[in-house]
C-alpha cells in the first residue's frame, strides 16, 4: 500500500479518529491501572482529586497542547524530534544549535523510558499467557503467588516454576523469552510506519482495551461482598477507601509532588512522544479540540476504570489492612493479588486474561510512541530505512534490558524509572515551556496552537502557559531539591548491596543521554539539521 504524506513528504495519519486513538494509546498506559489507584490511596483518596485536577489544568492540559504545538511547527520543518524540532523555535542559529542539543533529551528520555516499561509490558504479555493456560491457578495463597512472581522477576535467586509447556523456566529464560516476544512486537509496529503501524495498532488495542475494561468494571461492581461472614470486606468499602477524601493530606507537599507526577506520566508529557506524533500532522491540522479529546479519554481511563479495579476488588477479597499492605509493593497488586483474585471467580481465566491483555494493550500503545522519537531522527537526520531505524531501537531495548532484567532484585528498575519517568519528564517539560512561550515568543505560541482550531481556547490559557507552568515546574523541582535531592543523589538509606548496581543504571542512563549528543552532532555534520 503506498505510503500517506504530508505537505512536506513526510508520513501522515491516515484519519482523525486514527490520530485521537494513536495519541490516546500514548496516554492510556500502565500507570492509568496500575499507579493512579495506589497514589490516590496513598495520598489522601478523594481529596488526592483536589490537587490532581489543579495539576491537570495548570500542567497537564496546557502543557499537553504547547507540546501539540511545537510538534506540529516542527514537522513543516521535516522535524519529528524536539532535536531539530526545538531549533526551529529559536531565531538565531547559535540559540537554535543549545536548542537543538539540549532537544537530544528528547530522544534519551523516551527510549530509557522505554526500555525499563517495555519490561514491565512483557510481563503483562507473560501473565495473559498464564491465565489462559490456567499456570498460576492453584496457588492459594498471598505468599506463595508472590514468590511466583518473584521467581519470574528473578528476585528469588535461582527460582522457577512449571511452564506452559510443562517444562521448568528457571529465570532468566522466562522473564528474556517474553521480553523478547515484547521487543519485536515493537520493532515489527515501528518498522510498519505511522499509518499501517502505530494507527492501526491504535484502531485494535484501544477499542479492545475499552470493552475489556468495561467488561471487569461491570463484574467488580457485580461482585459485592465475597465473604459474607466478613461483610465489612466489600466493592462499596473499597472504592470508599479509594475516594473517601483525607483532606489533612491537602497540606503535605508530597500529595501535591504525587498528583503533578502522575498527571505527567498519564498525559506522556515531557516524553517528546506527544511532539512527535504531532509533527505528522498538516499545518492547519487543529490540535485545540483533538489533544483535549485525547486528554479527556485518558482521563476516563484512569479515573473511572483505573478507580473502579484494583484496589477496590482487592478490598472485597482481602480486607482493607492487607489490601493497603499490598499495595505498598508497586507489582503485588496487579501480579499477585489479582491473580488470586481470578481464581475465586467464575470465569476467572477469561477475566484474568482481559485483564493482563488490557494492561498489554495499554503497554504497547505506550512503548511504540516511547520509541517514535528516536524513530523519526534515526529516519529523517540519520537518513535510514524505518526497516533498519526499528532494528537499531531493538537492539538498544534488548541490550538495555538485559542488566534490567539480571538486575531487577538490586533496584535497577526503580532507578531508571525515577530518572527517566519522573525527574526527566519535569525537565524536559520545563525547558520545552521555556522554549515555546519565552524564546518562541507567547503571542506566535498562542497563534500556533489556535491555527485551525475547531475550539477557542480560553484566554486564561495564555497566562497560564507562559507565567504559572513554568513556575509549577520550577517550584516542584525546588521541593524535589530541598526534600528529596540529596539523599536521592547521594543514595542515602540504600543498600549497600545495591549502590554498585544502581551506579550501573545511572552509567547506563547517562551513556544513552550521551548518544543522544552525539546523534544530534553527526547530524549537523551531515547537514539534516539546520
Amino acid at each position: 500500500m503506498a505510503e500517506l504524506q504530508n505537505d512536506n513528504g513526510r508520513e501522515a495519519w491516515a484519519s482523525r479518529i486514527g490520530l485521537i486513538l494513536a495519541m490516546a494509546g500514548n496516554a492510556v498506559g500502565l500507570g492509568n491501572f496500575l499507579r493512579f489507584p495506589v497514589q490516590a490511596a496513598q495520598n489522601g483518596g478523594g481529596a488526592f482529586m483536589i490537587p490532581y485536577f489543579i495539576a491537570l489544568l495548570l500542567l497537564g492540559i496546557p502543557l499537553m497542547w504547547v507540546e501539540w504545538a511545537i510538534g506540529r511547527h516542527a514537522g513543516i520543518f521535516g522535524y519529528g524530534s524536539a532535536a531539530g524540532g526545538f531549533g526551529t523555535l529559536v531565531k538565531s542559529r547559535r540559540g537554535a544549535k543549545i536548542a537543538n542539543y539540549l532537544g537530544a533529551l528528547g530522544i534519551a528520555i523516551p527510549i530509557t523510558f522505554a526500555i525499563w516499561y517495555a519490561y514491565i509490558e512483557s510481563w503483562t504479555l507473560a501473565y495473559s499467557v498464564f491465565s489462559v493456560t490456567g499456570e498460576y491457578f492453584g496457588i492459594i495463597d498471598f505468599d506463595s503467588m508472590r514468590n511466583f512472581l518473584q521467581s519470574f522477576q528473578g528476585v528469588q535467586g535461582g527460582g522457577h516454576f512449571s511452564g506452559i509447556t510443562d517444562q521448568v523456566f528457571v529465570f532468566p529464560y522466562a522473564a528474556l523469552i517474553f521480553f523478547l516476544i515484547t521487543i519485536s512486537l515493537n520493532v515489527w509496529i515501528l518498522s510498519r510506519g505511522v499509518a499501517q503501524g502505530i494507527e492501526r495498532l491504535a484502531k485494535i488495542a484501544m477499542p479492545t482495551l475499552f470493552i475489556f475494561a468495561l467488561i471487569l468494571v461491570v463484574r467488580a461492581w457485580t461482585i459485592g461482598t465475597p465473604d459474607p461472614a466478613k461483610p465489612e470486606n466489600s466493592f462499596v468499602n473499597g472504592l470508599g477507601y479509594l475516594w473517601n477524601p483525607n483532606f489533612s493530606q491537602i497540606a503535605n507537599a508530597n500529595a501535591w509532588l504525587a498528583a503533578a507526577g502522575q498527571i505527567f506520566f498519564t498525559l506522556s508529557i515531557g516524553t517528546g512522544s506527544i511532539l512527535t506524533y504531532a509533527s505528522y500532522l498538516k499545518q492547519k491540522d487543529d490540535i485545540a479540540l483533538t489533544g483535549l479529546t485525547t486528554s479527556i479519554t485518558n482521563e476516563f481511563a484512569e479515573v473511572i476504570f483505573g478507580g473502579s479495579l484494583a484496589i477496590p476488588i482487592a478490598v472485597a477479597f482481602f480486607g482493607l489492612a492487607q489490601t493497603q499492605e499490598i499495595s505498598q509493593a508497586a507489582f503485588d497488586l496487579p501480579f499477585a493479588a489479582m491473580p488470586m483474585i481470578f481464581q475465586k471467580l467464575p470465569l476467572g481465566q477469561l477475566l484474568g486474561m482481559m485483564w493482563f491483555v488490557l494492561l498489554f494493550f495499554a503497554g504497547i500503545t505506550s512503548s511504540v510512541a516511547l520509541c517514535s522519537p528516536a524513530m523519526a531522527f534515526l529516519q529523517e537526520q540519520m537518513k535510514m530505512s524505518r526497516q533498519k531505524a526499528a532494528m537499531i531501537i531493538g537492539l538498544i531495548l534488548l541490550c538495555c534490558g538485559m542488566p534490567l532484567i539480571l538486575f531487577f532484585g538490586h533496584g535497577f528498575l526503580n532507578e531508571m524509572n525515577f530518572w527517566s519517568g519522573t525527574f526527566g519528564l519535569v525537565i524536559f517539560a520545563l525547558i520545552e515551556v521555556i522554549l515555546f512561550a519565552w524564546v518562541f515568543g507567547m503571542e506566535g505560541a498562542w497563534q500556533e496552537i489556535n491555527a485551525g482550531a475547531d475550539i477557542r481556547i480560553p484566554k486564561i490559557f495564555k497566562f497560564i502557559i507562559q507565567f504559572v507552568a513554568p513556575v509549577y515546574l520550577i517550584v516542584l523541582l525546588l521541593f524535589w531539591g530541598i526534600q528529596q535531592g540529596i539523599p536521592t543523589l547521594l543514595m542515602t538509606g540504600q543498600n549497600p548491596v545495591d549502590i554498585p548496581y544502581l551506579w550501573g543504571a545511572r552509567l547506563m542512563m547517562a551513556g544513552l543521554a550521551v548518544a543522544g549528543i552525539w546523534l544530534v552532532a553527526r547530524a549537523y555534520k551531515r547537514g539534516t539539521i539546520r
